[in-house]
């Protein structure tokens, strides 16, 4: 089986942001990501990491826009300035917290310009970014992210080819994988070798493994397979009650 990690923006998030560290310990988890963490001070998080034994995984960039803009803004023209800014705000938080992965959000867009605007915004990061960081990118679905540049896979490959650097991959995330494609396993075994990190939810509705369609024994026979020797991330919405959705661990 792979190695299960938690993303805390989703589970337990019925209970205070702090307290959510202990029930993943509590549960078996390992491990953990938050997509967002910038509004709590990182030495806070730190001490909910390590009294629990826990490693951070992943945190997204940019963080929080406190104007009410979007948060997503890599591929917008005009944004690069704000990007190199908050691009390094992102790595002085995965530094502290000991992420090791910094997912990128594009936000909205079309066209040459928006993909022009990524790539080069990336190429910049992608030569500041320290050693033990790698960036990922993330196909969304329209269903939940409506204008969301980067919305399908083949995309997402044409833009890390184009960017050319060892610290940039693919996200796979299996929720978005099914309402883009409608094979999630399929489409793992595509793109397999742009894989940096991987996160599951079943599809449609983003919900816990085995209450959707996703074929889940499949995909992650299909990961022990392929090699992958990072965390696969559960990233999925429960009705409060966290703990009881997680047989799919057994």
């Amino acid at each position: 089986m792979p190695r299960f990690a938690a993303n805390l923006t989703y589970l337990w998030a019925e209970l205070p942001y702090l307290d959510r560290f202990d029930a993943a310990a509590e549960a078996g988890f390992a491990a953990i990501e938050v997509q967002q963490p910038y509004d709590v001070p990182a030495p806070d998080t730190l001490a909910a990491l390590n009294r629990n034994g826990l490693q951070m995984v992943l945190l997204n960039a940019p963080g929080p826009n406190y104007t009410g803009g979007a948060r997503g803004f890599a591929a917008v023209p005009g944004s690069e300035q704000r990007f190199d800014y908050d691009i390094r705000r992102a790595v002085r938080y995965a530094q502290t917290l000991g992420a090791s992965v910094i997912h990128v959000i594009t936000g909205d867009g079309a066209g040459d310009a928006a993909k022009t605007t990524l790539i080069d915004n990336l190429k910049r990061a992608a030569a500041i970014l320290p050693d033990g960081l790698t960036m990922t990118l993330e196909p969304l679905c329209g269903e939940s992210h409506p204008g969301y540049f980067l919305n399908s896979f083949a995309l997402a490959a044409e833009v890390i080819d184009a960017v050319g650097a060892s610290n940039i991959g693919l996200q796979f995330d299996s929720y978005h994988a099914q309402q883009i494609t409608g094979d999630a396993l399929g489409a793992f075994e595509a793109m397999q070798p742009l894989i940096q990190h991987i996160q599951i939810g079943d599809a449609p509705g983003r919900l816990a493994p085995g209450k959707g369609c996703i074929d889940f024994p499949a995909l992650f026979d299909a990961i022990d397979a392929s090699g992958y020797d990072g965390w696969v991330s559960a990233e999925y919405r429960t009705d409060g009650r966290t703990d009881k959705t997680l047989g799919w661990m057994r």
